[in-house]
């Protein structure tokens, strides 16, 4: 939302040098991708200080900056106490001056891909703002949110966290009017005690919801469930395994080209085909019907929209290559309930001589890390992979898991990074194989495909 700098200084409290009727094209924190016309804003983080960046700011023809530090410049300023709390104001603000309906999307796992489904649903009817890939926290979620424009009718923003009182903060900012809560795994262990703590933090999206108030709750996932006893708006809920408002009925495994399925809503059953790979993603495309349903998007065209789904870079897309074999790279992330499910959708691949999991260590998962990683080793040895890769860290206890399970120790390889990981693979390879790659995000797992993509002919467009 293109807004004047009297506008924004009003709305952040600060003090204005400058012309007040001067509007700004955009909104940045990083002056490599700041574009002429947009205000800049000096962050102080722990690493940076985006004070020291200003003279590139002005080179780059920013229309003003919004600093913490007194100046003596001819180029425009809004001077603030901080500049971290002036962008959180300011999206506030154009959240309130765009006024539309919004969505908030938290998990533990799923949510980048269940907000892009949301998206695509709702856009067969509404004009939709969406948070762009997975810019989910303190900044990125504010830099959302000033994207909106007054034709938007509509929005899904994604809400990321690590620690308890994040989802509040980022809904104070946001305001939601509707949350949906994909599941709750034992991811972020390092900073809570608990699972149920996770649970609570994540709850923290309905308890800040904004009138109409619609809760979304994912009925198979236990933790999910029982947030219905603390809300008192509206529940939807929704389930693959349990009894649930939108319910899958039946679900056909259709191998790397996806998986049809059956929505079962009051009187209706309905026909789906999801080009996305495993059980997990029927219950985010759920979620997505769910909400569509609510908003009123016709079904016919919310199964168009289901059918047109693509998966988001490095979370599950299929690259086949010449030479014969393909790669499921599901690197982006991983924790112990998606690596266990796609262990299992693999095992139960068809088509394939010898299947191969390349699983990078978990982060963040505290004191029980090494069980939940020997737990997904357990799950690789009823699996019958010809290989199971370690990468990095506590992966070695997904290896000593399989091998405890009774996983042949010369299937077993352990590598110390992703590039050694490559080179395994590349050694490895034949025609009929197809591998999983799956780690934590600082695994840096697609550097093992891109040795992959530089010694082999891959078919993407």
């Amino acid at each position: 939302m293109n807004l004047s700098l009297e506008e924004i200084s009003k709305a952040v409290g600060g003090t204005l040098d400058g012309p007040g009727n001067l509007k700004v094209r955009g909104y940045s924190i990083d002056t490599r991708t700041l574009n002429p016309g947009e205000l800049f804003f000096a962050i102080k983080g722990p690493r940076f200080d985006g004070h020291e960046f200003l003279e590139q700011a002005i080179e780059k023809k920013a229309a003003a900056a919004i600093v913490e530090e007194e100046r003596v410049s001819a180029h425009p300023t809004i001077r603030v106490k901080s500049t971290i709390e002036a962008l959180q104001a300011l999206a506030r603000d154009v959240r309130r001056r765009w006024g539309a309906p919004l969505i908030g999307v938290t998990g533990s796992a799923g949510k980048t891909t269940t907000k892009e489904m949301i998206a695509t649903v709702l856009g067969k009817k509404f004009t939709v703002l969406r948070s762009v890939g997975n810019l989910n926290n303190e900044f990125g979620l504010p830099l959302c949110l000033l994207r909106a424009e007054r034709y938007q009718n509509i929005g899904v923003l994604e809400m990321g966290m690590s620690a308890k009182g994040e989802i509040r903060k980022l809904a104070s900012i946001a305001e939601p009017n509707e949350g949906v809560v994909t599941n709750v795994n034992p991811v972020h262990l390092e900073f809570f005690k608990s699972v149920d703590e996770i649970a609570e933090a994540k709850a923290e999206l309905l308890e800040a919801l904004h009138e109409p108030r619609t809760g979304y709750l994912n009925n198979d996932d236990s933790r999910v469930r029982s947030m219905a006893r603390k809300f008192d708006g509206k529940i939807v809920t929704y389930g693959v395994k349990s009894v649930a408002s939108f319910k899958v009925q039946q679900i056909q495994d259709l191998g790397l080209e996806g998986t049809a399925f059956i929505v079962h809503h009051g009187r209706r059953d309905v026909n789906f085909v999801l080009p996305l790979l495993g059980q997990h993603n029927v219950i985010n495309a759920l979620a997505a019907i769910a909400v569509g349903v609510t908003h009123e998007v016709p079904w016919e065209q919310i199964r168009e929209a289901v059918s047109e789904m693509k998966p988001e870079k490095m979370r599950g897309q299929v690259i086949k290559f010449r030479e014969g074999f393909a790669v499921i790279d599901d690197s982006y992330n991983s924790n112990p309930r998606a690596l266990s499910e796609m262990i299992r959708f693999l095992g139960k691949l068809q088509g394939y001589q010898r299947k191969i999991v390349v699983a990078g260590e978990m982060l963040e998962l505290g004191h029980e890390g090494p069980e939940l990683h020997r737990g997904c080793g357990r799950e690789a040895a009823r699996a019958g992979l010809e290989l199971l890769v370690g990468v990095q860290g506590l992966a070695q206890e997904i290896l000593e898991g399989a091998l405890e399970a009774g996983m042949d120790r010369s299937r077993l390889k352990f590598v110390p990074d992703a590039v050694q990981a490559g080179d395994l693979l590349a050694r490895t390879m034949k025609k009929g194989d197809v591998v999983l790659l799956k780690g934590s995000r600082g695994v840096k797992l697609e550097q093992a495909l891109n040795t992959l993509r530089a010694q082999f002919s891959s078919m993407e467009p």
